[in-house]
């Protein structure tokens, strides 16, 4: 069988590493805030190409903070890809915002800036740029836009860690950048994590008040804050994939290419472009027949996940907080997309052998 993960192999190379790692924090005695959090900061801000970074608790939270750092009035509107994960909208309802929803484009999965203009409002504040699967947004082509109408660009960088348009990393693009440094990601902890990156000194500034209860100086608050910390030991534990970060990368690229190659035209693939480097956290092929390709598949011993199998404006948790509108580009991905085996444990030969049963369909 072909697992679609398996984190036990995935992280077999690093268990050498995480046990000194393990060992150096235990030592150290000192289990929040501390030498590891602060080096992992100061490393990650360094990969992203900006002068900070803020470690929280998970993705939610770091993009949930981020937005409430700027300030923004409540009930503002901040517009979100149709098509995102759902934490990308329940980060807008926590900061006290309103989401409102813009379609992607169908090849890239990501906002469309020619759609986008119809979607602001007087109201508008901000864009949550998604890079989905780990493929930056059109941030650049979003940009005149931002600056015309004076609104924030966030990133949700949570599958992007490495990603980029050109020189520009995925955490450097927005005036801020939400990751999520949950296990499946490329460069994922050993439990939940999360950080917000930026250039802006004072953003930085409000988001480490606002992780720990609000609180500059110990024991003295000065706005309702969180308990939302970057766990001391999982920063331990992200310095040391971090160091090899992009040698994961390079080895999903080279599954992906395979991928990409060898693959049927029956299968929509994911787009390739000039200027843009893809990191692969999802490989999806998208095929009207998903519900049937899946089960033939695991028939034949191979496993996938679908992300995702319901847009988020029509789950459950969202009726009445989502103003939902006519979204057949988000509907269209949601129904077809299949996420296939591709992490650092996975082979050339498990993908080849994939391809064959993907063929033979």
């Amino acid at each position: 069988m072909i697992e679609f993960e398996d984190l036990g192999k995935a992280n077999a190379p690093f268990f050498a590493a995480y046990g000194r790692a393990f060992e150096g924090v235990l030592r150290g005695g000192r289990y929040i805030l501390g030498d590891a959090v602060r080096a992992f900061e100061a490393d990650f801000a360094a990969y992203c190409g900006v002068p900070h970074c803020a470690g929280v608790a998970s993705g939610l939270d770091a993009l949930t903070l981020a937005l409430q750092s700027f300030g923004f009035p409540a009930g503002s509107e901040v517009i979100v890809p149709s098509n995102t994960f759902i934490a990308s909208i329940l980060s807008v309802l926590h900061a006290g915002l309103t989401p409102v929803l813009a379609e992607p484009d169908l090849r890239t999965y990501n906002l469309d800036p020619a759609g986008l203009a119809e979607r602001i409002t007087p109201r508008t504040v901000a864009v949550v740029a998604v890079h989905l699967y780990g493929k930056c947004c059109d941030v650049p082509r979003l940009e005149p836009l931002a600056r015309q109408h004076n609104l924030k660009i966030i990133e949700d960088a949570s599958q992007a860690h490495g990603a980029r348009i050109g020189q520009r990393k995925a955490g450097s693009l927005g005036d801020a950048a939400a990751f999520s440094f949950y296990p499946t990601k490329n460069l994922g902890a050993l439990g939940d994590g999360g950080g917000v990156t930026t250039r802006d000194a004072a953003l930085d500034g409000r988001l480490r008040t606002l992780r720990n209860y609000g609180s500059a100086e110990k024991y003295y608050n000065d706005v309702p804050g969180y308990n939302s910390r970057l766990d001391e030991m999982q920063a331990a534990f992200l310095r040391v994939k971090l160091a090899r970060l992009d040698e994961i990368i390079a080895h999903k690229r080279q599954l992906a290419a395979l991928y990409l190659e060898g693959l049927k035209e029956d299968f929509v693939k994911p787009v390739v472009e000039a200027g843009y480097f893809d990191v692969y956290h999802i490989f999806n092929v998208r095929h009207p027949r998903r519900d049937e390709l899946r089960a033939y598949l695991l028939n034949n011993d191979v496993k996938t996940e679908i992300h995702y199998p319901v847009p988020p404006a029509r789950q459950k948790a969202m009726r009445g907080l989502v103003d939902h509108f006519d979204c057949p580009v988000a509907d269209t991905i949601h129904q077809t997309t299949l996420s296939l085996p591709i992490s650092y444990a996975h082979t050339p030969g498990d993908v080849c052998r994939v391809i064959e049963v993907l063929n033979r369909f």
